[in-house]
């Protein structure tokens, strides 16, 4: 199953590119599982990923929680809590 990854703002910056496509293997089912998937993939991911407290998850441009599930997902975007005023 393919994804199309999205990272934005700091997450962007700290793992060095603005996305990536990835095949999870069975077994990640959640977002929080994809999570620990790709910070296990490299050091930038690692550094990215260690709080997720501050991570925020798309899944098909719908917000939802770290423990969503992924099946059928298309394209998952991971960013910083959103802000404005």
């Amino acid at each position: 199953m393919a994804i199309e990854m999205l990272y934005f703002a700091w997450v962007r910056e700290v793992v060095g590119i603005a996305g990536e496509r990835v095949d999870p293997p069975a077994g990640v089912e959640t977002v929080g599982a994809l999570i620990d998937w790709l910070a296990a993939s490299s050091d930038t991911h690692a550094a990215a990923f260690e709080n997720r407290e501050r991570l925020r998850a798309a899944i098909d441009q719908s917000f939802v929680s770290i423990d969503a599930p992924i099946a059928g997902a298309r394209e998952i975007a991971i960013f910083p809590p959103v802000t404005g005023g």
